[in-house]
C-alpha cells in the first residue's frame, strides 16, 4: 500500500469515527460542561486525561503507528463515549472520514474568502478588512435541549415587550417600585420623545438576541440580552450555508432544523404590521460600508428582498418618510434599523450624527413607519436589568421565567452592593451602562484573574459609584470540539462556546425563536467568547424529533409582481457613488497614462521642443501631478521629473495616481454589494500595492534614470489594474440605471480630460510639431490606429479626423458625446430616440465638419476647433452639475414623489 494513503488508523479503526473521535478529542476544560460528550468533566479526571499538546489528528508523511487495532480501541475507551448528536455526526462524515478534515477545513477558508464575508474590529476608512473567522464544526443542539431554550426565550421577549410598553406608556412598574428609575429615566437609552407613543401592531420589539450559556449542570443560563440592533442574523446565514455544503450527509442525517421559515414568518409579521401602502417598502437602515458587521446588513438585505439604505438615502416631508431614488421619493413603510438609537435623528437626538434621517421620531410618533426594533430599547441592555426580570415576570404576565439568567446584583442598591463585595473574586463585574459615554463605562473583568490588590480596587470604586457597576456570578463556559490547524495537519481541541439565539415576531404581539443561532467561541487561551478580542464562531444546528420544515424564500413560481418585489431601486446615494466610481476610474486611468507620456519623454533622446515641454506641463499641473510651486518644465526638467515621481503615490493631494485609487477604493466600499468579489479584490488589491511600492520607492531615494524606470514600472502595474477593473465595470455589471451614472461619470471625465488636452496642444501649438503630435495621439491611446491608418501623415485634418470626429473611436470627442447623449437620455427615461434637455446641453457631434473644423484664422490658429474644444469642456461639468442636482440631491424642481 501506498504509504502516502495510509490513515493514521487502519480500516478496521476507521469502521467506528465515533469511537476515534473520543479518543483524539481532549476532554473539556476542569469544571466546564463538554458538549462532544454530553456532560462536565470532572477536575480529577480531567488534570490526568488533558495531553500537554494535542497530537495530530492526520499525518501522511509520518511513520504508521504501530499499535494494533485492538489497543487502539482499548486506548479509546479510556474516554467517555460522545454524545448521540456527535456520535452520529462523525459516524456521517462521508467516505473520507477524518482523512478529509484538512480539505474541508482549507475549503471552508476559501470559502469564506471567495464570498467576501467580513467582520471588521473597529473599521477605519483606511484599514483592511478581516474575514470572517468560521469554525469547521457546528455546534449540535439536541431538540430537549431546543426546547428548553426555544419556550425560555419566548417567554423573555414577552415580558421585554410589555417592560417597553409599560415605561413608554403607564409606567407602572416604576410607581410601584419593580423598577428602579435610575436604570430607565437615568439610563440614556430611555428617550423621552417617545413616550406616550404606540407602535404599529402595538409591538415594541421585533427582533431580540439572547446570549446563553451552558452550566457545568447542562442546563442553560441568559448571559446577557440585545434589543436596540442585536447582530448575526446575516452571519448565521452564511455559517449555515458554508457548514452543511461541507458535511452535507451529516446536516441531512441529523435532522437539523432549516431556518427559512422563521425568516418568511418575520417579513410577513413585519408587512402586516405596516401602518400603510400594499405591498409595504421595507428597508434595512445600515451605519455604512465602514460599520464591522456591514458585510451581514448587504447580506441580510439581499436576503430578504429588501432595499439597503443609509441615512442619507432617506428623507422626512410631511411626517413621512421617503427613500431617494433616481425616480423620486419613494414612501418607505417599514425600516429595520442597524443603528444604535442615538444616531437615528440629529434633530432631537445626537445633533453630531450623519448616519440618521433628520425628523424621524416625528414621523414614529405620526405612525407613519414602522421600526423594528421601536427606538428607546437600550436600557433593556443592561445587565443590572437581569435581576429584576424574574419579579417583572410574575407582575405583567403571572409567570416564573423558564430560562434562569446569571444571578446578577445592580450595586445602585446598598443591599446588594453589600451583600455582593465578598463574592467579587467569583463574579464578573459589568458596567451598568456599557458603550454610553455620559456614564462610566468599562470592558468587563473577571474576578478569578485579580489579585487581592486589584480586587479591593475595583470594590472602591463600586462603593464610590454603585449604579455604575453590576456583578453577575461566574459561569465556567460549556466546551465544544473545534478543528485547529496550527499544530501539523490538524487536530480537535476544545473552546469555550456562548450561544446568541434569536426571538423575531411573527405578527401583533408574536414571536417565534429561530431555530439555530450564532455561536461565538473563545480564543485559544481566553475565558470570554467575543469576535473583538479575536474569537470565531460556529454554525448551531438545532435537531428536531419532527418533520425538519424545508420552507424556502425562493418563489417556486415567479410572477412579474415577485420580480418586481425582489428588484431593489437605484438610491440616490449608490447612484452618486457609481458615478464617482466611474469619474475616479476614468481619472486614475488618464493620470497614469498622462504621467508615463512626460517620463517616457523626459527620459528620451528628443527633448528640444519646448511646445512640447509647456504643453505636458500644464496638464501636469492641471491635473495634479506636480505641486503648483514646481518650476516650469522648460526651466528645470530634473526638479520637475523627481516632483512628478515622488508625487505619484501622494494620497493627500487630490489628481495623484495615489490619490485616485484611494477614491477609485472609498467610492466602491460605498457601493460594496453591487460588486462581485473579483471586482472589489481588484480594487483594494491595486490601491494597497501602488501605495506600498510607491513608499518603497521613496525609502530607497533612488537616483537618476533608476527612480524613473522604477516609476514607469510602478505606472505600469497600475495601467493593468485600472484596465482589469474597467473590464469588471464594462463587461461584468447589470445595465440598470446606477451602471448608466457609472458610464456617465466616466465619459465626462474622459471629455473634460480630452477636451482641455487638445485645447492645450493647439494653444501652445505642440500639435504642429512631430514630436507634440505623437504625444498628443499617444496621450488619447491612439497612437496604433493612427500609425494603421495614415501612416505618416501628420497634419491638423488627420488629428481631428481621427481625434474629434471619428464616433468609431472610443476616445474621440465624438464617440464621447454621442455616447453620453443617448446614455443620459435612457437614463432620464424619455422615449426611445428621443434626447432630453440635458442631453442638448452637450454639443451635437452630428453638426460637425471636417472642413469646418479644420478652417484656419490668422496666424494659423483654428477658432472653430478652440471653441468646440472650450464648450465641450464646460458642457461637460454643466452635465455633472445638472446630474448632481436633478438625481443625488433631489433639488430640482421637477421632483416627484412615486408610489404615494
Amino acid at each position: 500500500m501506498d504509504p502516502l494513503n495510509e490513515s493514521l488508523f487502519d480500516a478496521q479503526a476507521l469502521e467506528a469515527p465515533a469511537a476515534l473521535a473520543a479518543a483524539l478529542a481532549p476532554p473539556a476544560a476542569p469544571g466546564h460542561f463538554d458538549e462532544l460528550r454530553g456532560g462536565a468533566t470532572p477536575e480529577d479526571e480531567a488534570r490526568q486525561a488533558v495531553p500537554s499538546q494535542p497530537a495530530p489528528l492526520y499525518d501522511a508523511s509520518a511513520p504508521r503507528p504501530e499499535t494494533p487495532p485492538a489497543q487502539a480501541d482499548e486506548d479509546a475507551g479510556d474516554q467517555a463515549p460522545l454524545a448521540p448528536a456527535w456520535s452520529g455526526f462523525f459516524e456521517n462524515l462521508g467516505p473520507g472520514g477524518f482523512d478529509d478534515l484538512p480539505r474541508r477545513a482549507i475549503s471552508l477558508e476559501r470559502q469564506i474568502r471567495d464570498n467576501g464575508v467580513t467582520y471588521n474590529v473597529y473599521a477605519d476608512a483606511d484599514g483592511p478588512q478581516r474575514p470572517w473567522s468560521l469554525d469547521l464544526f457546528p455546534l449540535i443542539v439536541s431538540a430537549d435541549s431546543w426546547a428548553q431554550i426555544e419556550a425560555g426565550v419566548q417567554q423573555r421577549v414577552r415580558v421585554l415587550d410589555h417592560v417597553m410598553a409599560d415605561v413608554y406608556g403607564p409606567q407602572q412598574l416604576l410607581a410601584e417600585g419593580l423598577l428602579p428609575p435610575a436604570l430607565v429615566q437615568g439610563h440614556p437609552g430611555y428617550l423621552r420623545a417617545l413616550h406616550g407613543v404606540r407602535p404599529p401592531g402595538d409591538t415594541w420589539l421585533h427582533i431580540a438576541a439572547f446570549d446563553l450559556a451552558r452550566g457545568p449542570d447542562g442546563n442553560w443560563w441568559v448571559v446577557s440580552q440585545r434589543t436596540q440592533a442585536p447582530s448575526g442574523l446575516g452571519y448565521l446565514l452564511e455559517n449555515r450555508l458554508a457548514i452543511a455544503r461541507q458535511f452535507p450527509q451529516a446536516f441531512e442525517n441529523l435532522q437539523v432544523q432549516r431556518l427559512a421559515a422563521t425568516y418568511n414568518a418575520m417579513m410577513e409579521g413585519l408587512q402586516r404590521m405596516c401602518p400603510a401602502g400594499q405591498p409595504p417598502h421595507i428597508a434595512l437602515l445600515t451605519p455604512g460600508p465602514y460599520n464591522e458587521t456591514y458585510f451581514e446588513h448587504a447580506y441580510l438585505a439581499r436576503y430578504l428582498g429588501i432595499t439597503l439604505v443609509e441615512g442619507n438615502d432617506l428623507t422626512v416631508r410631511d411626517q413621512r418618510l421617503y427613500l431617494k431614488t433616481l425616480q423620486g421619493l419613494r414612501p418607505v413603510h417599514g425600516l429595520v434599523k442597524r443603528l444604535d438609537d442615538q444616531f437615528l435623528d440629529p434633530l432631537e437626538l445626537r445633533p453630531d450624527s450623519t448616519l440618521g434621517v433628520p425628523g424621524l421620531l416625528q414621523a414614529i410618533r405620526a405612525g407613519n413607519v414602522l421600526v423594528a426594533n421601536m427606538p428607546g430599547s437600550a436600557f433593556l441592555e443592561s445587565p443590572a436589568l437581569l435581576g429584576f426580570l424574574p419579579a417583572l415576570a410574575r407582575r405583567l404576565i403571572g409567570e416564573k421565567l423558564q430560562l434562569p439568567a446569571l444571578p446578577t446584583w445592580w450595586c445602585g442598591e446598598r443591599a446588594a452592593m453589600e451583600a455582593v463585595l465578598p463574592q467579587l473574586a467569583d463574579c464578573a463585574i459589568k458596567a451598568t451602562y456599557p458603550d454610553v459615554d455620559a456614564h462610566t463605562s468599562f470592558d468587563a473583568v473577571l474576578g478569578r484573574h485579580m489579585g487581592r490588590r486589584e480586587l479591593d480596587e475595583w470594590a472602591g470604586r463600586i462603593v464610590r459609584q454603585g449604579d455604575a457597576h453590576t456583578v453577575q456570578s461566574y459561569l465556567p463556559l460549556s466546551q465544544m470540539p473545534t478543528w485547529t490547524q496550527d499544530l501539523g495537519r490538524g487536530h480537535i481541541a476544545q473552546r469555550s462556546v456562548l450561544l446568541r439565539v434569536f426571538a423575531v415576531s411573527d405578527g401583533p404581539r408574536s414571536w417565534r425563536v429561530l431555530p439555530g443561532g450564532l455561536a461565538r467561541l473563545a480564543g485559544r487561551d481566553a475565558q470570554i467568547a467575543s469576535m473583538q478580542r479575536g474569537g470565531s464562531s460556529a454554525d448551531v444546528w438545532v435537531r428536531t424529533d419532527g418533520e425538519v420544515d424545508r420552507t424556502t424564500l425562493l418563489q417556486p413560481h415567479a410572477t412579474p409582481a415577485s420580480l418586481a418585489r425582489h428588484r431593489a431601486p437605484v438610491t440616490s446615494r449608490a447612484a452618486e457613488n457609481m458615478f464617482w466610481l466611474g469619474r475616479y476610474t476614468e481619472r486614475a486611468e488618464n493620470a497614469v497614462r498622462l504621467a508615463r507620456l512626460t517620463l517616457d519623454l523626459l527620459s528620451g533622446e528628443d527633448q528640444s521642443s519646448r511646445a512640447l515641454l509647456v504643453w505636458l506641463h500644464q496638464l501636469a499641473q492641471r491635473n495634479a501631478l506636480v505641486p503648483p510651486e514646481v518650476p516650469s518644465l522648460p526651466k528645470s526638467r530634473r526638479v520637475f521629473e523627481r516632483a512628478l515621481i515622488a508625487e505619484l503615490g501622494n494620497v493627500d493631494t487630490g489628481g495623484s495616481v495615489g490619490w485616485s485609487l484611494r477614491c477609485i477604493r472609498q467610492s466602491a466600499a460605498a457601493v460594496r454589494e453591487r460588486l462581485s468579489q473579483d471586482h472589489w479584490n481588484q480594487i483594494v488589491r491595486a490601491e494597497s500595492d501602488f501605495l506600498r511600492r510607491s513608499a518603497e520607492q521613496a525609502g530607497e531615494k533612488a537616483e537618476g534614470g533608476y527612480a524613473t524606470g522604477i516609476a514607469l514600472r510602478l505606472l505600469e502595474s497600475a495601467s493593468t489594474s485600472l484596465s482589469a477593473m474597467t473590464g469588471a465595470q464594462t463587461d461584468r455589471m447589470t445595465r440598470d440605471d446606477a451602471w448608466r451614472l457609472l458610464s456617465i461619470g466616466r465619459h465626462i471625465e474622459r471629455l473634460g480630460f480630452l477636451s482641455s488636452a487638445l485645447a492645450a496642444g493647439f494653444e501652445h501649438g505642440s500639435v504642429h510639431e512631430v514630436s507634440g503630435f505623437e504625444a498628443m495621439v499617444a496621450l488619447f491611446d491612439s497612437t496604433i490606429t493612427f500609425h494603421a491608418r495614415y501612416q505618416q501623415r501628420r497634419d491638423v485634418a488627420t488629428l481631428v479626423d481621427l481625434l474629434v470626429q471619428d464616433g468609431d473611436n472610443p476616445r474621440s470627442l465624438a464617440w464621447v458625446t454621442h455616447t453620453l447623449r443617448k446614455r443620459i437620455a435612457k437614463l432620464a427615461g424619455s422615449a426611445p430616440d428621443k434626447l432630453t434637455a440635458l442631453s442638448y446641453d452637450l454639443p451635437d457631434p452630428d453638426t460637425w465638419t471636417l472642413e469646418g473644423l479644420c478652417e484656419a484664422g490668422p496666424d494659423a490658429q483654428y477658432p472653430t476647433l478652440v471653441q468646440l474644444f472650450a464648450a465641450s469642456e464646460t458642457a461637460a461639468y454643466h452635465v455633472s452639475d445638472a446630474i448632481g442636482t436633478r438625481y443625488f440631491t433631489l433639488t430640482s424642481e421637477s421632483l416627484r414623489s412615486v408610489g404615494a
